[in-house]
């Protein structure tokens, strides 16, 4: 049964996600502030974290950040669920590495869609094949799918598990458009409306930590992106 972590202060709201979570089949627990959060995920565990931004004593970016820099829980999906909609506080939480965004007021429904969806998506990644096809060269960018590692030059670089997924489908789709609506329902496993503004968060955050391998992401405009045919492509 998965484990849901909701880091919420308004009780209400929470004993709503716990009734509709556990209905839907879900095992919950909840804490209201975020100097509780980093401890009831050491203790629980979760699959995946439900997280306000706007907490008591600190603000949730922080407990986001601290989730996606430990070697230990950077794995674990983040969905931010919170009052804040403007885009740069949705930019904002990509960037720090949340897996989805929701504003409220929303759909608890629609939120449990979104919770498999990702719960779904990262089942699959366990399943990859293993062998030499799982470890991809090109050019100055190495991808390890087995291990989840990326390297460019030889030197790691940390990817969040979005943007891994993200990674590894544009090069196994390389020279081949991609437009901003595939990949949110391919990579994000969302067939629900999502903006597509997502995508180009996430390829910017993509681009910059791959440095210069982060050229061979394409942008075909008013389309969407493309991964180069070889690493001499320019696009």
């Amino acid at each position: 049964m998965p484990r849901v972590l909701i880091i919420e202060d308004e009780p209400d709201l929470v004993r709503l996600l716990e009734y509709n979570l556990q209905n839907a089949g879900f095992e919950t627990r909840a804490v209201g502030r975020a100097g509780e959060a980093l401890k009831a995920v050491a203790a629980e565990n979760p699959d995946i974290v439900l997280l306000d931004l706007m907490l008591p004593d600190g603000p949730g970016s922080d407990v986001c950040r601290a989730l996606k820099s430990g070697a230990a829980t950077k794995h674990i999906p983040v969905i931010m669920v919170t009052a804040r909609g403007e885009e740069i506080d949705r930019v904002v939480g990509f960037e720090l590495g949340a897996d989805d965004y929701v504003v409220k007021p929303y759909s608890v429904r629609e939120l449990i869609l979104r919770i498999r969806a990702i719960l779904r998506r990262n089942e699959g990644e366990g399943t990859m094949p293993t062998g030499p096809i799982d470890v991809v060269t090109f050019g100055r960018l190495r991808v390890d799918r087995t291990a989840h590692r990326v390297y460019v030059d030889d030197a790691e670089v940390v990817l969040t598990a979005l943007e891994f997924r993200l990674l590894t489908t544009l090069i196994e789709r390389r020279n081949r458009v991609q437009s901003r609506d595939t990949l949110l329902s391919d990579v994000w496993g969302l067939q629900l409306h999502v903006e597509t503004r997502t995508v180009d968060t996430h390829i910017k955050r993509l681009r910059e930590k791959l440095g210069a391998a982060g050229d061979y992401i394409h942008t075909v405009r008013g389309v969407g992106y493309r991964f180069a045919s070889s690493p001499d492509d320019q696009g």
